[in-house]
């Protein structure tokens, strides 16, 4: 099938043609018809998978049919700022030749120059829950003209606690449109808010739900925690690997771990929360020119950073939240391309690794790197909670996902 052949505007072709796009992608094949009969879209869609052209490209195709209102008319919410100027970018590309106006807004920076956009008339908006209402508040803009809305990477807009946002913006939002829910992932939270967001949708999944990259190679070492940052630089090292995204739990994991892999000779930058909007643009810049090998990041750091040709990608720590390991590794082995993912799991953790195992519905093989063998005799402090009190809120965190703070991106 060709992108001709899903009856889109030739304006739309013709940029598709000189990004040299070949062929629509499965999630773009089966998704772009239904959005273009003006159906609610609920699809099951992982990074890499081509899902933002997807809903992209028929939003814009819809808008072009119709006189330009200088209003919006197409709302995306996406959960971070890096996802946000990634989509942004999409857009742009695709509607180059569309006449259609395009405004983007997140946190961390500024609201000015995002008002002074949007007063110029926009069609198109593209923002993350937090900075939007703090528009809908101001007075800044308003969504009585809005005909389609969509909510990309919805479970991570839930992980991130904008719960709330997404309640007060539904109420700003015409009952007659057309919503489409794009997810990584499916779970019981995920269907229930569909069922109050979505009318009738069509569901579609291109793979099977909850699953890894197919061209994905997945490598478990079992090593000493203390040790891990040392396997780390060996890896690189040793094996003169470039590109490499690296994931840890929190903020002060991730700059720590840069300063002690620069001793040893690596050169790394940290991306994260703390950091301001410049300096995470900064290292992104740096970790693409391959001015430093290796990228290390939060995982809500991580969320829409467009990374062409990654080929690594190393789980330093192990997710709470299994489903964000699909998100991690999904990082590389896209467009075809082989990739490979290694987790470092520290004896104490095997809990964690078997929650994955659940959700991948697959068993990870475990492995002794020889030179970083754990050492058994070791007495190691198992690091999950025991107390009823603590599953509990361990359940709940995988559940509904954890509040990490981020709200405001």
């Amino acid at each position: 099938m060709s992108f001709s052949s899903l009856a889109l505007d030739d304006c739309l072709i013709q940029a598709i043609n000189e990004l040299s796009y070949q062929a629509p992608t499965p999630i773009q094949e089966s998704t772009i018809p239904v959005i273009l009969a003006g159906k609610d879209v609920m699809a099951g869609a992982q990074t890499g998978t081509g899902k933002t052209a997807a809903f992209a490209l028929p939003i814009l195709h819809l808008l072009m049919q119709q006189v330009t209102q200088k209003e919006v008319r197409a709302l995306v919410l996406v959960p971070t700022r890096e996802l946000a100027q990634q989509v942004y970018k999409s857009f742009n590309q695709y509607g180059k030749y569309s006449g259609l106006n395009m405004a983007l807004a997140y946190g961390g920076v500024s609201i000015n120059p995002q008002i002074e956009q949007i007063r110029t008339g926009i069609d198109i908006l593209v923002a993350t829950p937090g900075r939007l209402f703090d528009h809908l508040i101001k007075g800044t803009l308003t969504l009585d003209k809005l005909q389609v809305l969509v909510f990309d990477e919805a479970e991570r807009m839930l992980d991130m606690g904008f719960k709330d946002e997404i309640g007060n913006i539904m109420k700003r939002v015409p009952d007659k449109r057309q919503t489409l829910l794009f997810s990584a992932t499916f779970d019981d939270v995920i269907f229930k808010l569909s069922k109050k967001l979505l009318k009738d949708p069509e569901l579609i999944e291109v793979d099977q739900r909850n699953t890894a990259a197919e061209r994905v190679e997945q490598i478990v070492y079992t090593v000493d925690g203390d040790r891990k940052r040392e396997l780390v630089s060996h890896l690189i090292g040793a094996r003169n690997w470039h590109h490499v995204l690296i994931f840890v739990r929190t903020r002060q994991g991730a700059d720590l771990l840069v300063r002690e892999m620069s001793k040893d000779g690596i050169k790394a930058q940290a991306i994260h929360g703390d950091r301001s909007q410049g300096a995470r643009e900064k290292a992104l810049t740096e970790f693409k020119a391959g001015k430093v090998r290796a990228l290390v990041a939060t995982d809500v750091a991580a969320r829409g950073l467009d990374i062409v040709d990654l080929q690594y990608v190393i789980n330093y720590d192990l997710p709470y939240i299994a489903e964000d390991y699909i998100h991690r590794i999904g990082r590389t082995g896209r467009a075809g391309k082989a990739g490979l993912a290694v987790t470092l799991m520290s004896p104490g953790e095997e809990y964690l690794l078997e929650e994955v195992e659940a959700v991948l519905d697959t068993r990870l093989l475990q492995q002794w790197l020889p030179g970083y063998e754990p050492d058994l005799t070791k007495s190691f402090a198992d690091s999950r909670k025991n107390s009823r009190t603590a599953q509990k809120r361990r359940a709940k965190k995988r559940a509904m996902s954890k509040k990490t703070g981020n709200r405001r991106r």
